[in-house]
């Protein structure tokens, strides 16, 4: 064994392969793998080989669109046969909720680019004979898509690898993982220890005893899945002897199956409600080749349902149930990225779809490693979307979630309830009996908007579900048993009540709960300097003023974003998104010099933070507190520390809906008096509390940005509209390469847009854009109902041509075209006057 290597990979299934070629394809031939066992003796085995390009997330789609492509590259390059059969995909539609789906998702593809064909039942069935299409409404189907042999995709990718220098270890077990005062990182195995500057761990069913090695919980378990094999069919037998072409991977996704053609029979592949997790404490030492007995009872809706719409497939007997270990999270979508909190430790973990996303996350963690930043934005499979409170027992529940609901509808609004309520504050069974509808976010309860008291939905409608077996387009109900939320790709019954909130806040006052938001305080002599020297916008000079900054990545993508305020001299508060709490924390804690010159403490579970917004705000504060609030002595972007009645807070004049207000940042154990003192002042005031969507129909209505959507590491600052908290004149991360970027002439401008003639759907994100001729144009980032300016809006990233101000555009929404316009900045209240008041 090599006593070193300039990265190390850690597992041999097809996710460490394709992560072990990638690094040698970047150029760093001095990469080694170790795998316990032989290849793909851990789940890749047993995996059925499908590579579905269908997925709602903007980023993972486009790593399964890499991977599909580079697939048949991979053929050509090593000379070995990786059995990839492009049969298509098909995917029925049996419900208007899932064809919505489909269009909505048909609009991402769109945009990156993956093609879609459109399928009426007649099609189906010619394409796909054996299967009955009685109360289809139609499918959509992938031509590119298909599937693959697992074990000769990783063999080629192995080839591929071996060919550019890097080196594999195979019946090599690692016994330990230690980092080493000098930063390296010695492996050591039952074969000899070697050393590395990185370290990739693609462990699937043995990651979490990998995290425990070094001392992190990677929130992945597995959970069982099974699939069904049949007999060979007579039906296919002849289609094969007249030469006529394989059938194509057949989902039905309402009743959460796949099918496809195997050896002249079929595999059906149920994702069914009670799969256990498994491996909770990783796998036997002596694991290989390993699969669990098969549960046929759990399977029987998923069988019967197939044989209604395939009835070959209950013509034939069972050759082989598989029942193997599929890695999962908590949200279904894989991790790969940084391990948080240590250096050049790397997680490519967690993939339930690990065939299908093996190139694609091979590919983007290699461009991560070797070059600092990833190209795609991977916000979405980042390791530090989840944070402390992914414990055990919470990764069980959610994961067995996160598999029953494979195939069920994947709703805009959609809150699953498992594990829940985990993480509340202090006045959350107030907001609760206020009519409070929460959802989750980072493991905290928020209230998304709020029903009428006594509300509920029409009788028609409850228990009605959209997916077959799941009953799946409902919220579970309240604890007194009433539904008051259908989950919906259109305007859902909440809508007008979340625009009665809005007009609330706009005519009187509204009170929000943000305690979720990630604070930390920077603190130290060279506190300033170095926010400075990281931060693309200045720092105040002057205390208590306030600032929004961005880091950007070097390349001159925003990386994070941050309100920064200095509550003491020299003490910096500063309050990012609550969803990326662990990532920009992380990231604080990676860029901080080691000289004990800056202090970092994170104190997002000490301070609460409710927002006073609407006209009479400054008339409510005015009773509970001494300190003017008047313009000339408190004007906005300020913060002050003022009593509220006998408590404190910091108030800071900002919010993200654009009226006059304040956030009130108070320590948390005086969150349910401040509460109860500001909706008594209030009551003459008209208070009433708020959710997260009515925020959010405010802030698309001020064309505020948000990460991951309109920020992001794809899109130059300066493409997001920047401008105004970028100071080129003094040196920060990015900065040369944001400022060459611009001179040589931005690819794309955010934009806001009116969408026309919309009666019961708003864009949601990911919408197609088209100019006049049909070509396409931009990207919907986000969007929603502006109920301040009554229309339809949308946030998007449009190419420069099209940007100007009154230039006519087509979006499409779930595969209806309508007409657009673009906007200018902010449509409600474009000089502040409101946040100015």
């Amino acid at each position: 064994m090599k006593s070193h290597a300039r990265a190390i990979v850690v597992g041999g299934g097809v996710v460490g392969v394709s992560t072990l070629y990638h690094l040698a394809k970047k150029g760093w031939s001095d990469v080694v793998l170790i795998e316990r066992k032989e290849l793909t003796s851990g789940s890749t085995w047993h995996a059925a080989g499908l590579l579905p390009l269908f997925n709602l997330s903007y980023s993972v789609g486009q790593l399964h669109k890499y991977s599909v492509r580079f697939y048949e590259e991979l053929q050509e390059e090593t000379g070995m046969n990786v059995g990839f059969a492009k049969v298509s995909n098909i995917r029925l539609a049996r419900t208007k909720d899932r064809w919505d789906e489909y269009m909505y998702y048909a609009g991402i593809a769109e945009t990156i680019g993956v093609k879609v064909n459109i399928l009426t039942p007649e099609q189906v069935k010619e394409v796909w004979p054996l299967c009955e299409t009685e109360g289809l409404l139609g499918a959509i189907q992938h031509p590119d898509d298909g599937y693959i042999q697992p074990a000769d995709l990783t063999q080629a990718l192995a080839k591929g690898a071996r060919d550019r220098g890097a080196t594999i270890y195979r019946n090599t077990t690692v016994t330990g993982i230690e980092q080493q005062a000098d930063g390296l990182w010695k492996v050591t195995t039952d074969k000899g220890e070697i050393t590395a500057e990185h370290i990739i761990s693609c462990t699937g069913s043995f990651a979490r005893k990998t995290g425990e090695m070094v001392g992190i919980n990677i929130p992945v378990i597995p959970v069982e899945h099974q699939y069904i094999v049949t007999e060979p069919h007579p039906a296919i037998q002849e289609r094969r002897k007249q030469g006529l072409p394989e059938m194509g991977v057949l989902r039905e996704s309402d009743s959460a199956w796949y099918m496809r053609e195997e050896a002249g029979g079929l595999i059906l592949g149920p994702y069914e409600g009670g799969a256990p997790v498994c491996y909770v404490d990783g796998p036997s030492d002596q694991s290989e080749y390993e699969l669990f007995q098969e549960d046929l009872d759990r399977l029987m809706p998923h069988i019967e349902t197939a044989i209604a719409r395939v009835p070959a497939f209950g013509e034939v007997g069972i050759k082989k149930v598989y029942n193997g270990a599929i890695a999962y999270t908590p949200d279904g979508n894989p991790i790969v990225g940084p391990a948080p909190g240590l250096k050049n430790f790397w997680l490519n973990e967690g993939h339930s779809f690990g065939i299908t996303a093996a190139g694609g996350a091979g590919w983007q963690l290699a461009e991560w490693i070797v070059d600092g930043e990833p190209t795609v934005d991977l916000m979405g499979v980042d390791p530090r979307r989840f944070g402390p409170y992914a414990t055990e027992g919470y990764l069980i529940a959610k994961n067995e979630e996160a598999y029953a609901n494979v195939f069920t509808m994947h709703y805009p609004d959609e809150e699953r309830a498992a594990a829940r309520p985990l993480k509340t504050t202090p006045i959350y069974d107030r907001l609760k009996k206020l009519g409070g509808v929460f959802g989750s976010l980072y493991g905290w309860e928020r209230a998304n908007w709020y029903a009428p008291e006594g509300y509920e939905l029409p009788e028609s409608e409850k228990g009605v579900g959209a997916d077959v077996i799941t009953n799946h387009n409902y919220a579970p109900p309240l604890e007194d048993g009433r539904y008051v939320e259908k989950w919906s790709f259109r305007r859902s019954n909440y809508w007008e009540h979340v625009g009665n909130e809005v007009k609330n806040v706009t005519t009187n006052v509204g009170v929000l709960d943000m305690s979720p938001f990630a604070k930390i305080e920077v603190s130290g002599p060279g506190a300033r300097n170095w926010l400075e020297s990281i931060f693309a916008n200045a720092i105040p000079k002057k205390r208590g003023r306030i600032t929004l900054a961005h880091i950007l990545t070097p390349a001159g993508g925003v990386r994070a974003e941050f309100t920064i305020y200095e509550w003491a001299p020299g003490r910096f508060y500063m309050v990012s998104a609550g969803g990326l709490e662990a990532h920009d924390h992380d990231l604080l804690y990676r860029l901080a010099p080691q000289d004990g010159s800056v202090v970092l403490q994170p104190i997002t579970q000490k301070y609460g933070v409710l927002v006073l917004a609407g006209p009479k705000s400054r008339q409510l504060l005015k009773k509970l507190t001494r300190t003017s609030l008047e313009n000339k002595d408190f004007p906005w972007l300020t913060g002050k520390q003022i009593s509220v009645g006998v408590a404190t807070a910091h108030a800071l004049r900002v919010n993200f809906v654009g009226e006059l207000g304040w956030e009130l940042h108070h320590p948390i154990e005086m969150q349910a008096y401040i509460f109860d003192k500001l909706m008594e002042a209030g009551a003459e005031f008209g208070i009433k509390p708020f959710g997260i969507r009515a925020m959010v129909s405010m802030a698309v209505e001020k064309s505020y940005r948000n990460m991951g959507r309109e920020l992001s590491i794809e899109y130059n600052a300066y493409e997001s509209g920047l401008d105004r908290f970028i100071k080129p004149e003094k040196s920060f991360i990015g900065r040369d390469a944001v400022v060459a970027y611009k001179e040589n002439g931005v690819k794309w401008v955010f934009s806001t847009l009116e969408v026309k003639g919309t009666t019961d759907v708003d864009a949601r994100g990911s919408e197609a854009i088209y100019d006049q001729a049909g070509e396409l144009v931009g990207r919907v980032t986000s969007g929603g109902y502006g109920w301040r300016v009554g229309k339809s809006l949308a946030l998007a990233m449009l190419k420069p041509s099209h940007s100007e101000l009154g230039c006519q555009l087509k979006v499409k929404i779930l595969g209806t075209v309508y007409d657009a316009e673009v906007l200018g900045e902010s449509p409600f209240d474009p000089d502040n006057a409101a946040l100015r008041a």
